[in-house]
């Protein structure tokens, strides 16, 4: 014992809980965690568990093979189920790294004696209330800290999950998705973390994770008020001209892309750059007849894969207007027939037959569906790697729904090494949730 307190193992293990600490709450705000920060930490637990090996070496002890069997059951039982909870997309890379680590780090459960001179300067009947004097206060029977900080964070998600549906029926959002998801306004899904929820029927299912989102607008160069703006023409694979580095999807991870006036992000470069518009300077010769007023709107706009919705329509008006000026060999057959009965009374064959797509003389024709709605599949198949799970189908679904509605409900996904390191805060202070709750209930 270290001052009478704990054991130098035990003190090394105390390390986990201000990287946790720091862990989780970058884990909120960036939903990243970098893997260099997990070495360290095993390492440290390695460390600890090499100190307790060789105060009980060589296991000769009935308390020694119970060292052995915690160590055991920590490292073989949950290193492997932290493997497969990931396999199975339960858990996150990062949450699955935090529980392997927390296995080695904590196979046993630490104990911290409190200092004698705290013990004299608590009231005698708070004293004598304490199950022990030392914390944790109720260890586990099984006695794996790591399995306690486990079962502590289930406890603390079910505690989340009756928060955020209490909250939702305080606010009258009553919905199967109230549970896992809250309401949330399209506009800002940008600047979210989590997964659109689809409430279709009777369970809602996870839908379209928006990291995946953010990939897929800066692999357009657009953003999501622009393909709000614009979603038919941008529905069409064809409108797909150059792309971009779609990144990860984080948030933290943008600069603005040029001419676009949009957020995509470089490796190159982190930094941001003004909104908008070309840089060339416009003059009064620009801005005043001549051959250079009637030039191409979209002129300036070439390369960065997409051409704003009014820039879009004004070119669009300017060759309708070219268009009346000039005669034309092609031209609707309803305006055909009229103008060659005003003049002739007559229409040739050859005039009625030529018809302009989509118009009303196409009748009942409609347009071919589109082979790759939005460029779904070309997005998936262009990325270096995968975009959180999605696949096409998904993918299109969750644009569709992005594109149309105003309100969505989105799972927040709150991180689990959140849970996880207020479990293992509750392990060496607390103890273990389920030893409490027996405690309390007299089951022993």
């Amino acid at each position: 014992m270290v001052l009478g307190v704990a054991s130098v193992a035990d003190l090394f293990r105390l390390v986990f809980l201000p990287v946790l600490a720091w862990a989780a709450y970058r884990d909120v705000q960036t939903r990243r965690l970098p893997n260099l920060l997990w070495p360290p930490l095993a390492a440290v637990g390695l460390l600890a568990l090499a100190a307790d090996a060789v105060v009980r070496y060589p296991f000769a002890g009935y308390a020694d093979r119970v060292f052995l069997f915690r160590v055991g059951f920590s490292i073989l039982f949950l290193i492997p189920f932290a493997f497969a909870a990931y396999w199975f997309r339960a858990f996150g890379g990062a949450d699955a790294k935090a529980l392997v680590v927390l296995a080695v780090g904590f196979p046993t459960t630490p104990t911290y004696r409190l200092p004698v001179d705290l013990v004299a300067s608590l009231p005698p009947d708070l004293v004598a209330a304490l199950p022990r004097l030392a914390v944790p206060l109720y260890p586990s029977l099984l006695g794996v800290g790591a399995m306690s900080a486990l079962t502590n964070a289930v406890v603390v998600a079910l505690v989340y999950v009756l928060w955020l549906a209490l909250r939702n029926l305080a606010a009258g959002r009553v919905s199967t998705a109230m549970f896992v998801g809250r309401p949330t306004a399209v506009s800002v899904l940008p600047e979210r973390h989590g997964t659109l929820l689809v409430t279709d029927g009777r369970i809602p299912r996870s839908g379209l994770d928006l990291d995946a989102l953010r990939m897929y607008l800066r692999w357009r160069g657009c953003s999501l008020v622009e393909l709000r703006a614009d979603s038919d023409r941008l529905r069409d694979p064809d409108s797909v001209t150059d792309t971009h580095d779609p990144t990860d999807g984080a948030i933290h991870r943008e600069h603005a892309a040029s001419r676009t006036g949009v957020t995509v992000y470089s490796e190159e470069s982190e930094e941001e750059t003004p909104d908008g518009g070309t840089t060339d300077e416009v003059t009064d010769e620009d801005a005043t007849g001549g051959d250079e007023a009637t030039a191409d709107p979209t002129a300036g706009w070439e390369g960065t894969g997409f051409v704003p919705a009014e820039v879009q329509r004004t070119a669009d008006e300017s060759e309708s207007g070219d268009s009346a000026s000039e005669p034309t060999e092609t031209a609707t057959s309803e305006s055909t027939e009229t103008a060659t009965s005003e003049s002739t009374g007559t229409a040739t064959s050859e005039s009625t037959e030529t018809t302009v797509p989509g118009s009303a003389a196409a009748g009942a024709s409609e347009e071919p569906p589109l082979g790759d709605p939005w460029a779904a599949e070309a997005f998936l198949s262009e990325i270096d790697g995968s975009a959180y799970g999605t696949d096409p189908e998904t993918l299109r679904a969750g644009l569709d729904t992005v594109a149309d509605a105003e309100r969505v409900w989105v799972s927040p996904g709150l991180p689990f090494v959140v849970p996880l390191f207020l479990g293992l805060l509750l392990a060496v202070t607390v103890g273990d949730a389920l030893t409490l709750v027996a405690t309390a209930t007299g089951l022993f």
